[in-house]
């Protein structure tokens, strides 16, 4: 037998017509995703894509893989019955500020806690594009939408803080223009066995447009993103020049310029990608005090959901206690006649 040949990007899309807004971020994160399926030579057959509610979520439709497009929320939730029913399988989330973090906040919570060996994209454009635009809780306070015509009064939640809150081994930040970028993320979540929580700022032309310009827009790039890599000083700037550093006696980061007041390069902190506290630090950051930091903030892996329940499982059956009718009738039960 002869290995079969890898496929093309193109052999990974299905035969739906793709259907989002002219503009989306969502192409560009299709193509990505395409891509990194072919670089890493995915079976089709034993790759999954499970999604909730909205925009991000047509994805399934659009993979010649298996899928389920779900319903609110709760992919998480399918997606861990897919992974535990057969953990050969390659199950990837999809989901969106809205749908994985209102209605599905639970279950995305306890999905990441528990460790299960998933992908989790969650597509970041700061409202709800599919239901045509109201405030989500993402959205900035101040954000003026049909569900907040004054002007949103609610503090937003941080994707990436919330990960690393609820005890996730592996979070990231990317962008969906940054397609180099973008790619490398994806293979470093699909690297890592556990769950991977990957927060992707995706821009919504329609109902939210522009609103990362701050930190995406060309001009604006250089000195407004950070992007980390584990053992490497945290530099940022057109010149390379500023960094970020703790602030003296403090827990507190500042930005500094190399060269100013005595500043140099042993100044800087060095990212570690298992300092869950410094991730922590890393994901509170914004422009235009701070640049935003992108790349991977935390990965630290600890034994799976998936492989500590099948351990669980082969070891009740090697104590004899694997025998469900017994399991049923032990302890009080009762006859009902």
């Amino acid at each position: 037998m002869t290995a079969a040949p890898p496929l093309a990007p193109k052999e990974y899309a299905s035969d739906q017509e793709v259907r989002w807004c002219p503009g989306c971020g969502d192409y560009a994160i299709l193509k990505a995703v395409q891509k990194v399926l072919s670089e890493l030579g995915a079976p089709r057959e034993k790759t999954v894509f499970v999604s909730g509610i909205g925009c991000s979520s047509r994805f399934p439709y659009y993979l010649s893989t298996y899928g389920f497009h779900t319903i609110h929320g709760r992919a998480p939730a399918v997606a861990t019955g897919v992974k535990l029913t057969n953990p050969e399988l390659d199950v990837w989330v999809v989901t969106g500020d809205g749908d994985g973090l209102s209605i599905g906040g639970n279950h995305l919570l306890h999905v990441l806690r528990r460790n299960v060996d998933l992908q989790l994209l969650l597509f970041n454009n700061e409202i709800y594009g599919l239901t045509k635009g109201q405030a989500s809780p993402t959205s900035r306070k101040g954000t003026r939408s049909p569900s907040t015509p004054r002007g949103s009064i609610d503090p937003p939640v941080l994707p990436s803080a919330f990960a690393l809150g609820t005890g996730a081994r592996f979070v990231a930040r990317t962008i969906d223009t940054l397609m180099p970028h973008l790619i490398e993320v994806l293979k470093r979540a699909r690297a890592h066995r556990g769950a991977s929580f990957v927060e992707i700022f995706q821009n919504c032309v329609v109902f939210n447009d522009a609103v990362f310009e701050d930190f995406t827009a060309k001009e604006n790039a250089a000195d407004a993103q950070l992007h980390v890599q584990h053992g490497r000083p945290m530099l940022f700037g057109k010149e390379k020049n500023r960094g970020l550093r703790l602030r003296p006696n403090t827990l507190d980061l500042e930005v500094v310029t190399l060269g100013e007041n005595g500043i140099g390069l042993d100044d800087l902190l060095v990212h570690d990608q298992t300092n869950r506290c410094l991730a922590m630090l890393l994901a509170g950051l914004a422009p235009p005090a701070f640049p935003m930091a992108l790349g991977v903030l935390y990965d630290n892996p600890a034994p799976t959901y998936d492989q500590a329940m099948y351990a669980q499982i082969e070891e009740e059956k090697a104590a004899g206690r694997g025998d469900l009718e017994v399991l049923l009738r032990q302890s009080n039960t009762w006859t009902v006649g």
